[in-house]
């Protein structure tokens, strides 16, 4: 890559990349998925850098991300699968932090992709219920019904993930 053609681009990645990452895996849920669509979104970027890099650069890499994800699920169409033991809530086990990320991970890929997504634009990425919209392409009411309908699904599908918030909650407020 020739830095003289695209000005800044590398220090975009290197300032911004971790991020996107951690985006991606969250949509994803495997490592080398994430770094496959980080990749494939910082390839698509890479041609329009000149018009991007004057902007806002970083909303669009990850709009790209969200919707090649969701390309990508529709040709997979991998059939849910769904645990015979729903996993146990963490004890006093050292590893807590672990198994609760664990956790939070399986039941993210109990969701579908565009739940996955709304949850992950208003709860990890913190954006409103417009930005989340506007980011996916769709209406206010749609990201309202897919944040409803994907954490009725977590209530009931990991109620063990509430309760350690609650928990925390109780702890911090005690």
């Amino acid at each position: 890559m020739d830095d003289e053609q695209y000005p800044g681009f590398r220090d975009f990645v290197s300032a911004r990349g971790p991020a996107l990452s951690r985006a991606a895996y969250l949509l994803t849920g495997d490592h080398h998925a994430a770094e496959d669509l980080v990749q494939a979104a910082l390839a698509r970027v890479l041609r329009h850098w000149r018009k991007l890099s004057d902007g806002d650069p970083e909303s669009y890499v990850r709009r790209t991300m969200y919707h090649l994800q969701m390309s990508w699920w529709r040709r997979r169409r991998v059939a849910e699968s769904l645990a015979a033991v729903p996993p146990e809530p963490g004890g006093d086990d050292p590893h807590r932090t672990t198994a609760l990320r664990m956790s939070l991970e399986r039941a993210l890929g109990e969701l579908s992709p565009r739940q996955r997504a709304v949850i992950v634009l208003r709860y990890y990425e913190d954006m409103t219920e417009a930005q989340a919209a506007d980011m996916l392409g769709c209406s206010v009411g749609a990201v309202k019904r897919h944040a409803h309908d994907a954490l009725a699904r977590l209530r009931t599908r990991a109620p063990h993930l509430i309760d350690e918030e609650v928990g925390r909650r109780d702890l911090a407020i005690g």
